[in-house]
Parts: C-alpha cells; structure tokens; sequence
C-alpha cells in the first residue's frame, strides 16, 4: 500500500466514525416503547473496529514519514511539521490583514478616526510568499505519497 493511500483510509475512516457517532447519539433515547432505528450497540461495535484500524493506520504512517528522507536533510515528518507551521503562520497573517484593513464607518468628522499601524503591502507580500512556499511544499508531499511504501 502507497503512502498516500493509507492518508485516503484515515481520511475516510476519520469521517465514517464522525457519522457512526452521529447515529449513536441519534439512537440512545427513544420513547418509551419503541425501539431504536439502529443498535447502538452494534454501531459502536463497528466504531471501535474502525478506531483499532485508524490506529493501525497512523502508527504506520508514522513510522514511514519519519523514515523516508524527503530532501536529503530532512525526513517527510520534518517536511509536514514546516509546511503546517507554514500554514498556520498564513491563517493568523491572513486575520491580522483582514482585522487592518476592515472598513470603520464614521458617521461625522468628529467621530474619531482610526490609523493602519501596519504596511498592508509588505504583508500581503508576505502573505503572497508563504502562499506560494505552503503550495510548492504540499505539492511535493503529495507527489511524494504517491511513490513511497506504507512501512
């Protein structure tokens, strides 16, 4: 199994275990004689199986993401940990943009008036570059899944 194969399971049963606790919770209480559309019993059978293979899962996925090299000095665990720091440095430099640069209205001119204390280019500059930076980083990860064997 490649790499990026193994991340599509987890992907999947991540979201199939959202929707069987979504069940189980929908079939917990039910009017007094009445049966439940669904066991819960049997639905949290199939969730604890889903959950022994997740764990299956990501500790294999682990295991080869801090094995295989990625660009001579660093493994793909190195190369996932810079590209989500990457990404979450975008997020907050996304919000700090959009927090500056909101519209205050005023009413009158003797209303106060509000001051930018940043450079709105220099940051959308910066924006621009770790953009571009997370893009080049997750394309070479992904391409990488593709050719790398599941440990």
């Amino acid at each position: 199994m490649k790499l990026a194969e193994a991340l599509i399971e987890r992907a999947q049963l991540r979201q199939k275990n959202e929707d069987l606790i979504d069940r189980i919770q929908s079939n917990t209480v039910v009017q007094e004689g009445d049966d439940p559309a669904e066991s819960p019993q049997a639905l949290m059978a199939e969730y604890e199986e889903n959950m022994a293979r997740m764990q299956q899962l990501i500790v294999q996925i682990n295991r080869t993401n801090s094995a295989t090299p990625f660009d001579g000095t660093a493994t793909i665990a190195d190369a996932i940990a810079k590209r989500d720091c990457i990404g979450a440095k975008l997020r907050n430099y996304r919000e700090i943009y959009s927090s500056a640069f909101a519209e205050r209205f005023r009413y009158s001119t003797k209303e106060i008036k509000f001051v930018r204390t940043i450079d709105g280019k220099e940051l959308q500059n910066t924006i621009d570059r770790l953009s571009k930076e997370y893009r080049e980083l997750d394309t070479r990860l992904q391409g990488l899944n593709w050719t790398v064997e599941l440990l």
